[in-house]
């Protein structure tokens, strides 16, 4: 309905409110949503006689989500607003998202104003490290002096950069003795620790003298390591430099190992390191050496002292001898993994794999049993060469007619849910958030099934993956929504239904509205250069990115650009999925270099560990997907022909494997199969190269 009509709508229903009782009072619910959305838009400008309709007739109507009328038009004007008016907006919605809103940005406000005494009112404890700086400048206007313990330590012990309405409170705590020189010191190495220039940065700015400068170096080796390590040679030795070495460092191997070998070989007598700093160096030389597949990487992890190791080396150290087709070094190397490695199910499967191969069966069918029990990618591997059902075990969550109205009539849920109806998620999800902050786990977990009936997949999802207790509620946690629009785009695309629903999982969760760091779009996440290749393709009309956020559209054009990922590789859906998250071109190199490897033996030794996991969390999921479409599952295996070989897309009438609930199924195991760390790589280091999204 166009603007003026609405208008002219609303105004016609106010001024016969009481001549025609019901006429508006009962306003159906698509009206109102288009008041909401016009006094929503009007509440920031000068108000009106129709906004002031409007909002008078939303208020009345008690539409749910009236409040953020109010809102919008006190923050639009917050310069201006007085603490009554501040008090009887809280007053009147107490413990309601609005209202704390409301209450941070006037909070802001007050501290602008430096009005300490009326903030100190009006503060509760507060997650955001402004509003926690914005308080501890109010204590020290009322005289109190900070103490570290009880002031500071909390914010200044966070990872996370530190904003600056922080930067007067920690001068003022350095020069009242809260905040001395090794609290400094110790933020700035855990910076360093974490490659968090920022971090850093700031706590360098802090110190004084000679201390300062020696921070800064540190600074700027994890800044620019290739410019700030050219100058090493002129630097005097002290314990501080060498850390801006080791650090920079191990910075530079991440971006190009060989350079940043030449330079140890230059440095590395020049400086009196201690056994922190050079197995720093080591570690990092010989770990991305390995995730390049450098042909002195598997000699280097082998040289590596054992108190240099880690989580991370060990594995590479896995994977070097894999690629090397060096199958007594890779036991070996297996049997060096530490015991929270070893637990782990892809380990333990890889263990057994190896074992069988070098013709050890009667070790490894025992851990392949064990394996098997679970739920996720390498527990159908397993189950595979043992020929045995899947073991999933499903689980229902009770919810009764009174939990739903229940539910239903909880007003930040109320909220939520209307913010979904009217299209705006974003502002959805924060109400989801806040109402989950007030419920218990069971109250959690009925909302969640509440949300998966009502069709918002997303929120069960998440909800549901995140909770050790309901890791087999896989109705919920792998929703078939869309069922015909999936159906019929993955028909029309030539590929698998259950494998296009994986791929969708897997990248969205359901999501519509998901928008990568990557700048990948919706459902099936695409950038907007391969939407509209696809489009074009298909003879479709894709106009601003933000097309890519319609369901249909996204899965229509998703589908087929999985499509054109497994033509690539004669069909092979594990190899396309790899290309899907890493790019056609990346696959290909990895093809090149190590092709002959078994699928589930290429498969650990992809080099980005997002590829590996999402590899790994497609397949399982396609499994799942396929159960709880046909009752039944395509075996994993056939998903995954040999590279080179021809993949057969599955009809009715191809024989699917039987599933059935073992006796026992571990929760973490089956958890890692539906979460973003699926098969998890078991402690991968963080710094492995990463997929650069659809780019192909």
């Amino acid at each position: 309905m166009p603007m003026i009509h609405v208008a002219r709508h609303w105004i016609w229903c106010v001024a016969s409110l009481f001549a025609a009782a019901g006429c508006c009072a009962a306003a159906d619910l698509d009206a109102q949503r288009e008041a909401f959305r016009a006094a929503l838009a009007a509440a920031t400008q000068p108000p009106t006689d129709a906004s002031r309709r409007w909002a008078a007739l939303l208020q009345h109507d008690h539409y749910p989500l009236y409040p953020y009328v109010e809102l919008a038009a006190l923050r639009g004007t917050l310069k201006s607003r007085t603490r009554a008016e501040i008090d009887a907006f809280l007053d009147r919605f107490p413990d309601t998202l609005p209202a704390s809103d409301l209450r941070k940005v006037w909070l802001r406000e007050l501290a602008r104003r430096g009005d300490w005494k009326t903030f100190t009112a009006l503060y509760v404890a507060s997650s955001d490290a402004d509003l926690q700086c914005d308080a501890l400048r109010a204590r020290i206007d009322a005289g109190s002096k900070l103490d570290y313990a009880r002031d500071l330590e909390r914010l200044w012990t966070s990872p996370r950069e530190l904003p600056a309405a922080c930067d007067a409170i920690l001068i003022q705590a350095q020069a009242q003795g809260a905040l001395d020189a090794p609290h400094i010191w110790q933020r700035l190495d855990a910076g360093a620790e974490a490659g968090n220039v920022a971090i850093v940065t700031g706590a360098a700015a802090l110190l004084r003298g000679s201390a300062r400068s020696e921070a800064e170096r540190i600074a700027s080796a994890l800044r620019d390591p290739a410019a700030a390590l050219a100058k090493a040679k002129s630097w005097a030795d002290s314990p501080r430099t060498r850390d801006a070495v080791a650090w920079g460092l191990a910075r530079y191997a991440r971006s190009n190992s060989a350079a940043a070998e030449t330079l140890w070989t230059d440095l590395q007598g020049r400086f009196k390191w201690d056994a922190p700093q050079r197995e720093r160096i080591l570690n990092a030389l010989a770990l991305y050496r390995a995730t390049s597949y450098s042909p002195d990487a598997l000699a280097r992890l082998k040289a590596l002292p054992d108190t240099a190791e880690s989580d991370a080396t060990r594995e590479w150290h896995v994977r070097m001898a894999l690629a090397a087709a060096d199958l007594p070094e890779t036991l070996a190397a297996l049997e060096r993994m530490s015991p929270q490695q070893q637990a782990d199910a892809r380990w333990r499967y890889l263990r057994a794999r190896v074992l069988a191969r070098l013709g050890r069966d009667a070790e490894a069918r025992p851990i392949l049993v064990e394996v098997a029990r679970e739920a996720n990618f390498h527990g159908f591997l397993a189950a595979d060469w043992l020929d045995q059902p899947y073991s999933i075990c499903a689980d229902t969550l009770a919810i009764g007619r009174d939990d739903e109205t229940r539910l239903a009539q909880q007003p930040d849920l109320a909220r939520a849910f209307e913010f979904r109806a009217l299209g705006m998620l974003r502002e959805a999800r924060r109400e989801w958030s806040f109402a989950m902050g007030k419920f218990d786990d069971r109250e959690r977990r009925l909302a969640a099934d509440y949300a998966y009936r009502q069709g918002w997949y997303d929120r069960a999802v998440f909800a549901f993956s995140a909770d050790p207790q309901t890791q087999r509620l896989y109705e919920q946690r792998f929703p078939l929504g869309m069922a015909d629009t999936m159906h019929r785009a993955a028909n029309a695309a030539g590929i698998d239904p259950s494998w296009a629903y994986g791929i969708l999982r897997a990248e969205s969760a359901w999501m519509s509205d998901a928008r990568s760091s990557a700048n990948a779009y919706g459902l099936m996440q695409l950038l907007p250069s391969v939407g509209k290749q696809v489009a074009k393709s298909l003879k479709l009309q894709l106009g601003s990115p933000s097309d890519l956020f319609d369901p249909v559209l996204n899965v229509k054009l998703g589908t087929h650009y999985l499509a054109q990922m497994a033509d690539a590789f004669q069909g092979s859906p594990w190899l396309a999925s790899a290309a899907y998250n890493a790019g056609q071109g990346a696959v290909m190199r990895w093809i090149a270099a190590r092709g002959d490897l078994d699928p589930d033996f290429f498969i650990e030794t992809i080099p980005y560990r997002e590829t590996r996991e999402y590899v790994a969390r497609v397949m399982a999921f396609s499994v799942i997907y396929d159960w709880r479409i046909n009752g039944n599952a395509l075996t994993l295996s056939s998903r995954m022909p040999r590279i080179g070989q021809s993949y057969t897309l599955p009809t009715a009438a191809t024989p699917r494997k039987a599933v059935a609930c073992a006796k026992v199924e571990p929760a973490a195991p089956a958890q890692a199969a539906a979460t973003p760390a699926a098969a998890a790589a078991g402690g991968a280091d963080s710094r492995e190269p990463t997929g650069d999204g659809h780019a192909g």
